[in-house]
């Protein structure tokens, strides 16, 4: 319970620092809500001073039109006062909100890849738009009731206090226990309110994950079992939800209880001291009218702690992600890669991506300027581990691995990724035009430019047949373009860039054996004096390459040409004949 209230203290003081920003625009909210409840609580004083008006002597209609003209422009006044207050909370809200994820999407940037890997893409986008969300409704919410509900509270004792000490005295010994009864259902609203949020998040993550898989899905017949796991989360989320909302749907209830017990202590009260003359009926109403006023906010406060409860536990979830370690930052002296000539040197290379498995070992390789390598070796040997590493989207464990005599952990990882071309297995295409998708690499390219790397890549020739050629928007990771023609325009993207640096990982994995063959002859003019990498499962691919490693269990078993190593008759021997045995 203790680590569970310092858990909330500490998320109530980091949405706080969020707020302070806007400071002045709170201050103004709360003086507009004194001066909304305060005109609020002037207006039963008019009422009364009509209905006696009424009730004892002669009926002045000139006073009591007077008091109806002046209850009319108050209660325009406190409109107006009101409908600002609402303006600037709301304001203040997606303000708050807009801050929190623009940094939680800065910090997704920052996040690495480790983190990636070992949490689903839904979880993290239920993070930062459902849990941001569900904040953003309980915090307004907060803003705009409990700063009124507070004032009203503390306004309407005072007029109370003004009018009967007696009766006052009643309302405020019985009251505080409908703040009791909210407190203890909020303090268990809470953990349930977070278990919802974390199963909400597993479902998405579920969905995006099967929609994103659902060739998959239907190519094995897996929909019974995949409806079977959603049912299964749905339940939980059903149960979770169910338990959270009715706790806090109690809230409201029993503060209305007791509030409606105050209401009744009050009218009995009032009532007899209206008989005995200890008040007038007019005053009566006026302090019936001030009972139901400073009763309504413990029934909206008590409703607004159980939207803070459900608030807290989503802004708790989105700390959390803001809070995770970030990529090991870069040295303030970290040497911007320049003049790249293309020397790549790996020394006693460790590395894991857990603890408990060793993945690479003691690698070592040197590779000169402008020699072509190629990597193959079974699934899971370390190939593709090798190129993260190589891009530093992973640091080592130990040894070093350098660039012209660098150590990548001592360059800049923009300057060191801006001088690798990378063509992968993988697709990656955003949400845009053809055009903005190759210009990804070099934004700044020319027209004749583009088309002249398209037609290198030979994607020129389907691009024009588009609807609107290079300016054809594509949907998200392609859209309606086939699995060779996205990776053609990656391929195009690499051709714009030229860089010196070049990672090849099953580039042409999906592209037709004509078009392979002529991307293959672009490939030999590119990687002509660039440092190449080129990951292949296809050995017919790579039978030029200056140098193949043959890699198993993270090390590097075999080396040399296509020729050397058939005349070995080792591991690549055997691979190599298993592909062309007739």
């Amino acid at each position: 319970m203790l680590k569970k209230e310092k858990s909330q203290k500490e998320t109530i003081q980091k949405v706080l620092h969020y707020i302070k920003k806007y400071a002045w625009y709170m201050v103004l909210s709360i003086l507009l809500a004194v001066v909304t409840v305060a005109l609020s609580l002037y207006v039963p004083i008019l009422v009364g001073r009509a209905i006696d008006g009424i009730v004892y002597g002669a009926v002045a209609f000139d006073t009591i039109r007077n008091y109806i003209i002046t209850i009319i422009i108050i209660v325009g006044i406190t409109a107006l006062a009101q409908w600002i207050m609402n303006t600037i909370n709301n304001k203040v809200t997606y303000q708050v909100v807009r801050d929190i994820r623009e940094e939680a999407f800065i910090k997704i940037e920052e996040l690495p890849l480790s983190y990636m890997d070992a949490h689903s893409y839904g979880e993290i986008v239920s993070r930062v738009i459902a849990d941001v969300d569900t904040f953003a409704d309980g915090l307004l919410m907060g803003f705009t009731q409990l700063f009124t509900g507070i004032v009203t509270i503390l306004g309407t004792l005072i007029f109370m206090f003004s009018m009967s000490g007696k009766i006052t005295l009643v309302v405020v010994l019985v009251t505080p226990l409908s703040l009791f009864v909210a407190k203890f259902i909020a303090q268990r609203t809470y953990s349930m309110f977070k278990l919802q949020s974390e199963t909400r998040a597993e479902q998405t993550g579920f969905i995006d994950e099967m929609i994103g898989n659902e060739k998959v899905v239907k190519a094995y017949g897996h929909e019974k079992e995949a409806l079977q796991k959603f049912d299964e989360i749905n339940e939980r989320l059903q149960k979770c939800s169910l338990r959270a909302i009715f706790f806090s749907s109690i809230t409201n209830p029993a503060t209305r209880f007791v509030n409606n017990i105050v209401y009744a202590l009050v009218a009995l009260t009032g009532a007899f001291m209206a008989i005995s003359g200890g008040m007038t009926v007019g005053l009566l109403s006026s302090f019936l009218s001030y009972a139901n006023q400073y009763t309504k906010p413990f029934n909206e406060i008590s409703g607004v702690i159980t939207e803070l409860q459900n608030a807290l536990a989503c802004a708790a979830r989105i700390f959390e992600l803001m809070e995770t370690p970030s990529q090991i930052a870069e040295s303030e002296d970290a040497i911007e890669l320049q003049n790249v000539h293309g020397t790549i040197d790996c020394n006693d290379v460790s590395f894991s991506y857990v603890p408990e498995k060793e993945l690479i070992k003691n690698f070592n390789l040197h590779v000169k300027q402008g020699q072509n390598v190629a990597i193959v070796g079974p699934t899971g040997c370390g190939k593709t581990t090798l190129i993260n590493l190589l891009m530093r989207f992973y640091d080592v464990n130990s040894g070093s691995i350098q660039v012209d005599g660098n150590d990548l952990r001592q360059l800049t990882r923009k300057s060191l990724r801006t001088n690798y071309g990378m063509v992968l297995q993988e697709t990656w295409l955003k949400n845009g035009t053809i055009r903005e998708n190759i210009l990804m690499g070099k934004p700044d390219a020319t027209e004749e430019e583009m088309v002249a790397a398209a037609k290198a890549a030979h994607s020129h020739s389907f691009i024009r047949r588009l609807p609107n050629g290079y300016d054809t928007v594509i949907g998200e990771d392609g859209g309606m373009l086939s699995q060779g023609q996205k990776q053609l325009l990656c391929i195009t993207r690499v051709m714009l860039c030229l860089p010196p640096m070049l990672i090849l990982d099953e580039a042409t994995s999906s592209i037709d054996t004509r078009t392979e063959i002529k991307i293959q002859s672009a490939f030999t003019k590119l990687m002509d004096g660039r440092t190449s990498f080129i990951v292949a499962h296809r050995l017919s691919t790579i039978q030029n390459a200056d140098l193949i490693l043959v890699m198993k269990d993270g090390s590097i078993i075999e080396q040399g040409t296509h020729e050397e190593l058939l005349e070995k008759q080792g591991f690549y021997a055997n691979l190599y004949q298993s592909q062309f045995a007739v």
